[in-house]
Formats: C-alpha cells, structure tokens, sequence
C-alpha cells in the first residue's frame, strides 16, 4: 500500500504547483489544455470546438464553457469557419498566444523543478513503470 499512497501524496502535491503556475496566468488546467491545444495546432492555431473536444476527450457543454471562459478573457475567439460557414472555429488572439506561450515556458519550469529531485536515469525508470500501470489500468477497464 506504501506505493499507492504516496503517488497519490506527489500527484496531489504535483496537481497543487501546476494549478499554482496556471493561476499565475490567470488559468487553470482546462484553461491551459485548450490554449495550448490550439498553440500546438500550429498557424491559424483555429481548430473546430469538435476538433478540441477530440483532443481532449471531453463532452461538448464541458467544450463550450471552457470557450465561453476564455473568449470572456479575450485568449480566444469563436467564429465561422471561412471556408465552411455550418462551421465554427475558435482561435486563438494575439493576447492568447502570447499568454500561452508565458504560460508553456512556466510550466515546464515548474515540471522541472518538481523533478529536480530525481537523476536522469530515476526520471526514466519512473516514466516506464508509470506508462506499465497506465497500460495495465487502461486495459483492466476497456479503454
């Protein structure tokens, strides 16, 4: 039981410093992931609410008020697609970019840091037993 309780104790303690960091940026983890989503997209960093939502794998009206959030905050906009009007399109603004892009460089400090503990070899032997329970858990339920 020692294992499990203490993944649980360094995820809690994990989640806690990456939602500080968002914070710092005005975000939060869903925030984030639909910003950096689009960045990734790479140029016009548009993609449909359908194209985030499989992404992300979250339902449509979780989707559509993390856009309404950010479009609130003036980090995206939502409009029709131009080469297809039944379409839309959330993009993206310049204020989005260049937040998302404060916001990336920071959390990978933060990644860094609650790493800093570990040597190179401890990062890659803990990433591979984490993917063999991930792997192990994914196909004990279905997925």
């Amino acid at each position: 039981m020692g294992p499990i309780g203490r993944l649980s104790r360094v995820f809690h303690h994990h989640a806690r410093r990456m939602n500080e960091t968002f914070a710092r940026h005005d975000l939060n983890a869903a925030g984030f992931d639909v910003l950096a989503t689009l960045r990734r997209s790479g140029p016009p960093y548009a993609l449909s609410p359908g194209e985030l939502m499989a992404s992300m794998m979250i339902t449509s009206g979780t989707m559509t008020n993390r856009i309404d959030q950010l479009i609130k905050q003036g980090l995206v906009t939502r409009a029709k697609d131009p080469g297809d009007a039944r379409r839309a399109v959330v993009k993206l603004t310049t204020t989005g970019f260049d937040l998302i892009d404060q916001a990336v460089a920071a959390h990978v400090k933060t990644q860094n840091e609650l790493l800093a503990a570990l040597s190179d070899q401890e990062i890659a032997a803990l990433d591979d037993g984490l993917r063999k329970l991930m792997a192990a858990g994914e196909r004990d339920s279905g997925h």
